[in-house]
């Protein structure tokens, strides 16, 4: 079974939620984020999105961009991201899902990436400037390589259209929380656990939350609302102001188990 079907059907038997912290591979090295990923494990992170830096993110706000320029400045490439996917795969069991812009993929090309993906490990991919409607070739090549699709539904997608990216997502369905790129917010929007609730109550995939979420306290508010909550630009922030200190990896893991706490 998928890492990320198992996770999901053993949290719903226990009435629990997922912590899923982001990270951009290669910030501020790739060494530094393969440390990172198995002290993320040891804190008690469910699951692992590991974003690929991108030179035109669309979807990105200041924190996670300049991640991905320190990334991309140390010479990070895709194929030397899934290298160190694989040699991870030799310490940490949790699923791994890749965030990754869909020109990347297309220039792989598509097929071959998928295979690699799956061999190396990663569970499932979120291309978030792929429309669903334009996702047959790369659905295609993922089903065949064992690899879920997550695509993403905002504040302002219409019901109707909630119901169709469901059907064609797998993994779980990514709700975005806000209007607006990715970045800690010290207050998210008043509407959204009665949102997520009605998302929850209407998917057939699990739901996961994402951007503006940062604090333990909004961890705790949402866990009753989601089956899984995403903190990506509150922990890229930690590894900025910490990226040259070899207490790192250290606060990093400080920082997970304190967002951890609300949910065990």
């Amino acid at each position: 079974m998928n890492r990320i079907d198992q996770l999901f059907e053993t949290l719903r038997k226990k009435n629990g939620t997922a912590l899923m912290p982001f990270l951009v591979a290669g910030d501020p090295t790739l060494s530094h984020t393969s440390d990172l990923i198995c002290a993320l494990e040891e804190a008690g992170a469910d699951m692992i999105e590991l974003g690929v830096a991108f030179s035109d993110p669309i979807a990105d706000g200041p924190t996670i961009q300049a991640a991905g320029q320190r990334a991309l400045a140390s010479g990070v490439t895709l194929s030397a991201v899934l290298d160190m996917v694989k040699d991870i795969r030799k310490k940490v069991t949790l699923p791994i899902c890749l965030m990754c812009y869909y020109n990347l993929l297309y220039q792989y090309p598509i097929e071959q990436f998928a295979e690699r993906a799956a061999d190396v490990g990663i569970d499932g991919v979120i291309v978030p400037d792929l429309p669903p409607e334009e996702a047959g070739p790369w659905r295609g090549a993922a089903i065949r390589a064992g690899l879920r699709t997550i695509f993403l539904v905002t504040p302002t997608t219409p019901h109707e259209r909630v119901e169709k990216i469901d059907s064609l997502s797998t993994g779980f369905l990514y709700y975005v929380s806000l209007t607006g790129v990715t970045g800690a917010r010290k207050e998210l929007p008043r509407d959204l656990t009665l949102a997520l609730d009605r998302t929850r109550n209407e998917a057939r995939n699990p739901v996961a939350v994402g951007f503006g979420i940062g604090t333990a306290s909004q961890v705790a508010a949402l866990a009753p609302h989601a089956d899984g909550i995403i903190v990506g630009s509150a922990l890229v922030k930690v590894i900025e102001q910490h990226q040259n200190s070899s207490s790192l990896v250290e606060r990093v893991k400080s920082f997970v188990q304190e967002l951890k706490r609300p949910l065990m």
